[in-house]
Parts: structure tokens; C-alpha cells; sequence
């Protein structure tokens, strides 16, 4: 593939907008072609046979694009499948899983307090506990499944923050926040959600995730193969979903302009 090829880059629905929108900050003369399965959402309570079905489905479309690389914007689908995909593929998968490596990192060597934020599947897969193990021997790590956060960005109930308060409360008023060191998002969905978070945690409580990170991986690995595409026009993005309608392509849009010209504050571990 030349480096004017686009890039792939999928999700369950629609949380894989935030990656995107923090790809497009990095590398503005990148084409981008995104595609959310928002008719198959949510991922994390999906069984892993049929999440592996629904990636390799996306991934032979973007096949079909002519694309130079793949970004899986979504911690479930990694975990479940992305060994399979660069097996399949012969372009470079990047993938992605909770920054736990990050969080747990911070603090000057002192044992961290870590809440890891992710869907139920994220958290039950061998992927997950591999990494988890690298760290609970010296940290507190605390799992926290959070399906119903997923629910609300694929509804369109973003704006509604009596039921996003509400939801986040279920989630966190059973942990002492003030004891924490951080929280990790972990789904691209829950990136949506930072400011609404923001606003119930003690302020030295850090929100972690691994956006950045994987744009910052994206961008070595094309650079490393030639395939950097670093001047020239600006690049296009495509939005298409499994989900059709122009009420999807609309509101997609929306969140997409609303990542656009953020930070990419973290780093994620490097799949």
C-alpha cells in the first residue's frame, strides 16, 4: 500500500469516534475511513465467537478499501480477536487495551489505586488478565464493568446528564474516591463521558485512557514503514455504520467534531 492509502478504523458503534478524532488531530493528512457497528452494539456483552465473527467482517471491508493499515478502536474487540486479524490481514492491526500499564505507572514508584472502568467482556478475556497480573502484586486494582455507559452514547443520551449522573453514581459511589489514584477508561465510549466523570471525582483523581497513545503508535508505525502520508492535502473522513440512517450519520458527525481539537492527554500500551 502507498502512504496515500487511507486508514481503517472500527468500533462496536460509535465510542471509536473518539480515537478517530484524536487521529485526525495527529495526522491531519491521513484519509480516514471509520466504520461503527452500531447494529451490533454492545460488543461487551456479546459472546467472543460472535464479537471475532463481526470484526472479520469490518476487517475484509476495509480490506476491500485498499487500506494501509487497521485500528481496532475498541478494548473488547482487541481483546477478543486482534492476534486473528494481523494472522488474516498483511496490513499493520493496532489495538487497543486499558492503559492500566499507564496508570500504574504514575505515583514516583508508589503503589497505585487504580478503578479500571471497561465492558464486561474487556474484563473477563485472558487478555485483560494477563495484563492485570503484571501489576495487582503491587497495586490495588479494582475491575468495574460499566455496560450501561456504552447504552447511553449508542442511544443518543449523552446530553442527558441527569441519567449520565445518575448511571456514573451506580458505577463509583461504591468506591472512596478520595483513596484512589486513578481511573481508567477503558472503552473509547467511556472518553465521552470524561467531563461528566470529571465533575464527581476529588481533583487529584486521574482519568486515564489510552487514545493518544495509540495515535501516537499509529503514526510510528506508518512513519517506520514508509507509509506516512505528512503533507499534501488535508485528509478526508468517512463515517459509514452498520446502522444506516441518517438519524446515525448525523449524530455520528456530531460526536466526531466534538473529539476534534482535544488532547490526546495519554498513552496507551503499546499492542
Amino acid at each position: 500500500m502507498g502512504s496515500g492509502a487511507p486508514i481503517g478504523i472500527f468500533d462496536s458503534g460509535l465510542g471509536g469516534l473518539s480515537v478517530t478524532a484524536c487521529i485526525h488531530d495527529l495526522l491531519p493528512f491521513e484519509d480516514l475511513h471509520y466504520f461503527g457497528d452500531s447494529a451490533n452494539a454492545p460488543y461487551g456483552t456479546k459472546s467472543p465467537e460472535a464479537v471475532a465473527q463481526r470484526c472479520m467482517a469490518i476487517g475484509d471491508r476495509f480490506m476491500d478499501q485498499g487500506v494501509k493499515a487497521m485500528v481496532i478502536a475498541c478494548n473488547t474487540a482487541t481483546s477478543v480477536c486482534v492476534e486473528e486479524m494481523r494472522q488474516r490481514y498483511p496490513v499493520p492491526i493496532i489495538g487497543m487495551e486499558p492503559a492500566l500499564k499507564l496508570a500504574c505507572q504514575r505515583g514516583d514508584g508508589r503503589p497505585q489505586r487504580v478503578i479500571v472502568a471497561a465492558t464486561p467482556l474487556t474484563l473477563k478475556e485472558d487478555r485483560f488478565s494477563r495484563l492485570m497480573d503484571r501489576f495487582k502484586a503491587t497495586h490495588a486494582i479494582f475491575t468495574q464493568p460499566c455496560p450501561d455507559l456504552v447504552r447511553i452514547v449508542e442511544s443518543g443520551h449523552l446530553d442527558d446528564h441527569d441519567l449520565v449522573d445518575a448511571t456514573l453514581h451506580r458505577y463509583l459511589d461504591r468506591y472512596d474516591l478520595d483513596t484512589m489514584d486513578s481511573i481508567v477508561l477503558g472503552c473509547t465510549h467511556f472518553v465521552f463521558f470524561r467531563g461528566r466523570i470529571a465533575k464527581i471525582c476529588p481533583p487529584g483523581l486521574a482519568l486515564i485512557d489510552g487514545n493518544g497513545g495509540t495515535a501516537r503508535h499509529l503514526r510510528n508505525l506508518l512513519a517506520e514503514s514508509g507509509q506516512l502520508k505528512d503533507d499534501g492535502a488535508p485528509g478526508r473522513i468517512l463515517i459509514a455504520n452498520s446502522d444506516p440512517s441518517a438519524r446515525m450519520l448525523e449524530y455520528s458527525r456530531h460526536l466526531l467534531e466534538s473529539g476534534r481539537g482535544r488532547a490526546c492527554p495519554s498513552s496507551a500500551h503499546k499492542l
